[in-house]
């Protein structure tokens, strides 16, 4: 093919792999298409595509790629060219949000690589502060004068209106001052700033029969010029505005003041080169049983996975993309050790107690399944000693840089509930976060007080500065039908959901700002050589 025909083109596709009984069966569907670039073999595509991201779900991604040889839609006509796969995390865990790689799937050819970024879409996390005043308001009350409040509604696609917010009663005026309210763009208009913005006004009555005076409609693009006479709305009660042949308004609503703020994200955090440091400790108590027998929680079935297993990969592989090394601690508790038998609660499961780290989350299996043919399962269930150890790591990176997250897996009632408490309530002062994930048939009830979602955990009459830990029994997650893949994404997505959330409000509380991330991706300049 002669170079000044060759043209390139990327159809990026989302791939959802469902584990069947006896193998994996991929399915794919196609997320969208660049633009076709000519006489190239450096293209910089243009197109953009926005996704959903979240934190907590694996979004696996594929792209392909193909040399354009005719205006046919149909890949099979043209050539391919090779293929990436990665993840949506992957490309957001990278450093600036950019990630680089090989391009492969033609065996025994180099076929180039592919860089790829993210940009979180600003509209997402912005947040207005607005406050209005009113004047000359209808009169509603008999024996006052009325008692105004304001209800902004935000229309849909449909037509119909939705309410976002409420500002407060002013008691007994026709003139009221409202006090400044904050509300992010997407609850304001859904990202649209042309989207109509309804707003009603109402007397408050203490039955709950509230009087309407009047309503109006903006935009967020209007309010956006803040203070000016294109803020000045009439109020009017269209009822009135047909009865009555003179009937101008029932007052005016005046935008005082419009600002706008940037939440800083947890994207923010991660572009700027935050490393979130994943730990996992898992339990080898006798209460598990024998490991060579079916019924023992930690049977090494060759054909699937046990619950410590899936569990193990269900977080870790989502955390996983956002640690560059890839490096993580593997921890055990409750085992007697050879050669001498004495009891651990916080062992290494490679063997190796000054440098406890494997190679990604395939590492730490393989240490798991070796410690389990070494170590002699005993008690008690211990964890305040796996806690205070990636504490002690925590404690000694609180700029921002990195944040610890530690997965506890158990099947028992724990032993040290004391202790463990002090352990947790002293973490929480830290960059880290925990997870417990409950494997087997025992009550967890106890485990329940460490999730401080209803009662905030407290030891020696000192609370926990933030909520840190979440616990979930695995067996609420086990897929009906025994589909393992649909069990280990529901259960990731529950007990990483508020990892993001505890993140920020470590950041928020120390009042450490995101690192700048660095600058943009510019493509090199390549020089076309022509041959005379």
């Amino acid at each position: 093919m002669d170079i000044s025909e060759y043209h390139r083109n990327w159809t990026s596709h989302s791939i959802a792999k469902v584990k069947a009984p006896n193998r994996i069966q991929a399915h794919s569907v196609q997320f969208g298409r660049t633009e076709v670039i000519d006489n190239t073999l450096n293209p910089d595509f243009v197109r953009k595509f926005i996704m959903d991201y979240f934190f907590e779900e694996r979004e696996n991604l594929r792209f392909d790629f193909y040399d354009v040889d005719s205006k046919s839609p149909n890949l099979s006509k043209h050539d391919f060219l090779g293929q990436m796969f990665c993840t949506l995390g992957e490309i957001v865990g990278s450093q600036g949000s950019r990630l680089e790689k090989p391009i492969v799937g033609i065996p025994g050819k180099k076929c180039g690589t592919v860089i790829v970024t993210a940009e979180e879409l600003g509209c997402c996390r912005d947040s207005v502060l607005m406050q209005f005043c009113a004047n000359k308001l209808d009169k509603k009350d008999f024996f006052g004068k009325s008692d105004p409040f304001l209800v902004f509604h935000r229309s849909n696609e449909d037509g119909s209106f939705t309410i976002c917010h409420k500002t407060e009663v002013v008691k007994n005026t026709l003139n009221p001052v409202w006090q400044a309210f904050k509300i992010s763009v997407r609850a304001l208009c859904n990202g649209d700033y042309d989207r109509t913005i309804k707003v009603e006004v109402y007397d408050w009555d203490r039955d709950g029969s509230h009087d309407f005076i009047g309503e109006f409609t903006t935009s967020y693009r209007e309010l956006s010029r803040g203070q000016s006479q294109f803020n000045v709305y009439e109020v009017i009660n269209p009822k009135k505005k047909g009865k009555k042949k003179k009937y101008i308004n029932s007052g005016t609503v005046t935008l005082l003041s419009f600002l706008i703020e940037t939440e800083v994200s947890f994207l923010d955090y991660i572009k700027g080169g935050t490393q979130i440091n994943f730990t996992v400790a898992i339990d080898f108590t006798a209460s598990n049983g024998n490991p060579s027998q079916p019924t023992s929680l930690h049977y090494m079935n060759p054909y699937q996975l046990n619950a410590y297993g899936m569990a193990l990969k269900a977080v870790g592989e989502i955390i996983q993309d956002y640690d560059s090394d890839k490096m993580f601690p593997a921890l055990g508790f409750g085992a007697r050790l050879p050669p001498d038998g004495r009891v651990s609660h916080e062992f290494a499961l490679n063997g190796n107690p000054q440098n406890p780290y494997c190679h990604g989350i395939d590492g730490v299996m393989e240490a798991y399944y070796r410690s389990l043919k070494s170590v002699q399962l005993y008690g008690p269930t211990n964890f305040a000693p796996v806690i205070n150890h990636v504490a002690r790591y925590a404690s000694s990176v609180k700029d921002g840089s990195q944040y610890f997250v530690l997965l506890i897996i158990t099947d028992g009632v724990i032993s040290d509930m004391a202790q463990t408490k002090e352990s947790i309530v002293n973490a929480s002062k830290l960059p880290m976060s925990i997870i417990i994930v409950g494997v087997g048939p025992a009550e967890f009830d106890a485990m329940e007080e460490l999730d401080g979602d209803v009662v905030r955990i407290s030891s020696r009459g000192k609370f926990a500065e933030r909520d840190i830990v979440q616990f979930v029994p695995f067996r609420d997650y086990i897929d009906r039908s025994g589909n393992h893949v649909l069990s280990m994404a529901r259960l990731a997505k529950d007990v990483l959901a508020e990892i993001p959330d505890q993140f920020l409000s470590y950041m928020r509380v120390r009042g450490i700002k995101p690192s700048p991330a660095p600058p943009p991706y510019t493509p090199p300049i390549h020089v076309l050589q022509t041959q005379i």
